[in-house]
């Protein structure tokens, strides 16, 4: 239940008026930038994401003794404000990340003119979206109390994961052809 709050407070709407209205100050450093180095911090973002997914997955992994098994083994009664710390933190790197992302596509749709740009970055955003929010399920459905519930369910749910990280690559591999084209 925690990880779908976390869901829904990172998942900051990709709507391109949003980075402005929050006056983020990605936006001020962004104006300067080449459309080569606004690409790049794409990239660098998307790494950002992906490490705040590994932290996500430790806290479903046992091995890592972390997280959420940490917090189902320690029970009763549980860890949870462990946990809890542990998903604020992870919350904020998504919803950090999706701030600067959104920014970038503000700077590429308004002032540099690249909508085919902007249009990549608003998919990956969604796919992005789409992916936590996944994650955030499988969570849910690896908890004890729903354990073995729904196997079919947890098999769909990693695929819809798998597809949206091909989909994923190719927005980013579409997003760096076409930034070379347009430059």
């Amino acid at each position: 239940m925690i990880i779908t709050e976390a869901a829904a407070e990172s998942a900051v709407p990709a709507v391109p008026g949003d980075a402005e209205a929050t006056g983020a100050p990605e936006r001020e450093q962004l104006k300067d930038a080449a459309i080569r180095a606004l690409v790049q911090r794409i990239h660098q973002l998307q790494a950002e994401r992906a490490q705040a997914f590994r932290r996500l997955e430790d806290l479903r992994i046992p091995a890592c003794r972390r997280g959420h098994r940490q917090y189902l083994s320690s029970g009763p009664p549980y860890d949870f404000p462990r946990y809890r710390s542990t998903v604020h933190e992870v919350t904020q790197a998504f919803a950090a990340a999706s701030r600067e992302v959104l920014a970038v596509e503000a700077e590429l749709a308004g002032p540099r003119a690249q909508p085919l740009l902007a249009s990549h970055v608003r998919r990956l955003q969604q796919l992005e979206e789409t992916r936590l929010a996944t994650v955030a399920l499988l969570q849910l459905i690896g908890t004890p109390e729903l354990t073995g519930q729904d196997n079919l369910q947890m098999h769909q749910l990693k695929m819809k994961v798998i597809k949206t990280m091909e989909a994923i690559s190719e927005v980013l591999q579409d997003l760096r052809f076409d930034a070379e084209s347009a430059e």
